[in-house]
């Protein structure tokens, strides 16, 4: 699914990707304090290079005597993605859609998504304009999807235009999140507005609730703006509970993405010591001392052994692999005692049998075909 069309999106600059301003972080960095102990985990779906993340982490760690975090981030855009991986832990080049992240497992969701309509890859071979009403808003398609990622208590930061909290996103947030608030970002070029809440478990969704949501996307001016400092009672990161599995990787990487990982898992692969693992191989074969009778062949064959290409006596080459199977064989008696009483016995058997494959390699019509050597 195409998430963006040039023509439709909003937030133009940089082909897209407009960045949220310090000004900006630092107020919301007033409004978010780290917990007590323990460590937290924070994603920015939509991170671009970086930036907005690691300085909110700075912020709030530092804030907090230099407490844990790692920040994770998810980027289309391969060349900000690169620049994303030097200030975040982990980061992936990858659509949102492709990407799996354990639910549950977020304590902070910083979420700038992309403005305007996303189109589906059949509408976007046809008139937009048609098909423009049709389509889904990206900030709602965002929310939808990476909501779910935040733990129950986990703070949201949701920037997106003011105009945009349509019917649909002013429910989901009133339903899945307390103590919300709406701001309006100092940066007013592109109208947007920073709405802030803990996440709970699905409720109602009330209208006093809702009002203040209503009210900034009639206003002209939106919502009161972010205040640069904040007495109130902050919004407080969950830290991490237990030593939990977690999950965050793409469904597909790309070539480079795959050297990167390779890179990282280094230590735990068998390349760097492939030749220490199979040094035998360049090894000469020691012949046996005498003929092996068929017990030792299929010996040799249960042991894997019996391996390679060979060359036979009228030119035909193959490249065999020996293996064993075990067959069953089914035995049945029937006795009959004085009486004329007749009983059947039922004997299962286990037989291993050794067989050759082989791949004839022989240049001609027969090449490449599969031969069975029993």
């Amino acid at each position: 699914m195409a998430l963006i069309f040039a023509r439709l999106a909003q937030n133009y600059i940089k082909a897209g990707y407009f960045p949220t301003d310090e000004e900006t972080i630092s107020r919301i960095a007033n409004l978010v304090r780290m917990p007590d102990a323990g460590s937290v985990r924070m994603l920015d779906p939509c991170c671009g290079e970086g930036t907005a993340l690691a300085d909110v982490r700075q912020l709030l760690t530092v804030a907090r005597g230099g407490a844990a975090a790692e920040a994770f981030g998810i980027e289309l855009d391969r060349e900000r993605a690169r620049h994303a991986k030097q200030i975040l832990d982990r980061v992936i080049q990858s659509d949102v859609h492709d990407v799996v992240v354990k639910p549950r497992s977020m304590g902070l969701l910083f979420l700038n998504p992309p403005y305007g309509y996303g189109v589906s890859d059949q509408a976007a071979q046809r008139s937009l304009i048609d098909d423009a009403e049709k389509a889904e808003r990206l900030e709602r398609t965002f929310l939808r999807k990476t909501v779910p990622y935040l733990a129950h208590g986990g703070v949201l930061v949701y920037i997106v235009p003011h105009y945009a909290l349509d019917d649909e996103i002013r429910g989901y947030l009133v339903r899945n999140f307390q103590n919300l608030r709406v701001f309006m970002a100092p940066e007013r070029r592109f109208k947007q507005c920073i709405v802030i809440g803990t996440r709970c478990r699905p409720t109602h969704a009330t209208k006093a609730a809702l009002q203040p949501l209503v009210d900034a996307q009639a206003s002209k001016e939106g919502a009161p703006m972010i205040p640069d400092s904040w007495e109130q009672e902050p919004y407080v990161i969950p830290a991490l509970q237990g030593d939990v599995e977690f999950d965050f990787h793409a469904v597909q990487i790309d070539e480079e993405q795959l050297v990167d990982e390779l890179a990282r898992f280094s230590h735990s692969l068998l390349w760097e010591g492939l030749q220490a693992h199979f040094a035998q191989v360049a090894g000469a074969c020691r012949p046996p001392l005498r003929d092996l009778t068929p017990w030792h062949l299929a010996l040799a064959l249960a042991a894997g052994q019996v391996t390679g290409k060979i060359t036979a006596d009228n030119g035909r080459t193959f490249l065999i692999k020996g293996d064993t199977y075990k067959r069953k064989e089914r035995k049945v008696s029937i006795e009959v005692d004085e009486k004329g009483n007749a009983s059947q016995s039922i004997v299962m058997l286990d037989r291993f049998v050794p067989v050759i494959n082989a791949i004839e390699f022989t240049p001609d019509v027969r090449l490449g075909q599969i031969v069975k050597i029993a």
